[in-house]
């Protein structure tokens, strides 16, 4: 009989994960590697794809490869998913990381500005999880993690499309997770909160900003990028086997006030 551990381990397993090049997608990139599995990172530059895949195989000794690939494009996710069944015959794990922010008071924000976050953080998942459904499918198994944002159960001022896209994937993650759960098929969604990375680096030089964000987080400080990883872990494997549907929030404590 397995002992607990290693159901966490995802040895045989290959894992997709967009927007890996940096912050938490690096982070959960590194994680998966670190539990084994042969990880596939995503960013829409090429070179920054392909050196953080180096980094990550060389810190991990993990096989690895850096894809170029804008999520928001049909044919470019398609080409993508063909590329990683290419390279190593099975696609296990997806992570849908890739997105963005543009924050502002909604008669400031225009209509380009709508359409590249719903895009990005919504289209884009969907688009990967259509694409990845037939490989997944004919294995009998697989994990979809979609990184959502405690911003997709609660809300802030100045976020009308980080918050709607959000909350819009967070519903996606609940109706695929029904649609393939006779597929042995298991999808749920990543919620991080405050974390110290790139898209909060406007909030994290404002002192002001930083502060009011402190005080309202239970445990008085951001997250680590390095704390999501293991989380990313128990979702991608046999640890979460008969958990589906759900939204893990990793916020500090946020949204329990």
């Amino acid at each position: 009989m397995a002992q607990v551990m290693d159901r966490f381990r995802l040895d045989g397993k290959t894992a997709l994960v967009t927007g890996g090049s940096r912050g938490l997608g690096r982070q959960i990139a590194l994680a998966l590697a670190q539990a084994g599995a042969a990880v596939v990172v995503t960013a829409r530059g090429l070179e920054s794809a392909q050196a953080t895949a180096q980094a990550i195989a060389e810190e991990a000794q993990a096989k690895t490869l850096g894809l170029a690939a804008d999520v928001t494009v049909r044919a470019q996710v398609e080409e993508l998913v063909a590329r990683v069944l290419e390279w190593n015959a099975r696609i296990d794990i997806l992570v849908n990381n890739a997105g963005i922010n543009i924050r502002g008071p909604i008669e400031t924000l225009t209509e380009d500005d709508w359409d590249a976050v719903i895009d990005a953080n919504l289209k884009g998942p969907w688009l990967c999880c259509r694409a990845a459904a037939k490989a997944m499918k004919s294995q009998k198994w697989g994990r979809v993690i979609n990184v959502s944002s405690m911003l997709g159960e609660i809300s802030m001022p100045f976020r009308t499309p980080y918050s709607s896209s959000k909350g819009g994937l967070t519903l996606l993650t609940k109706t695929l997770a029904l649609e393939w759960a006779k597929d042995g098929i298991n999808v749920n969604a990543l919620c991080p909160g405050p974390f110290a990375t790139e898209i909060n680096t406007a909030l994290l030089a404002n002192p002001a900003a930083r502060a009011e964000m402190e005080a309202n987080i239970p445990l008085g400080r951001w997250g680590d990028p390095a704390e999501l990883g293991p989380a990313a872990v128990f979702l991608a494997s046999e640890a979460s086997s008969f958990m589906t549907g759900a939204t893990l929030l990793i916020d500090g404590g946020y949204t329990a006030r």
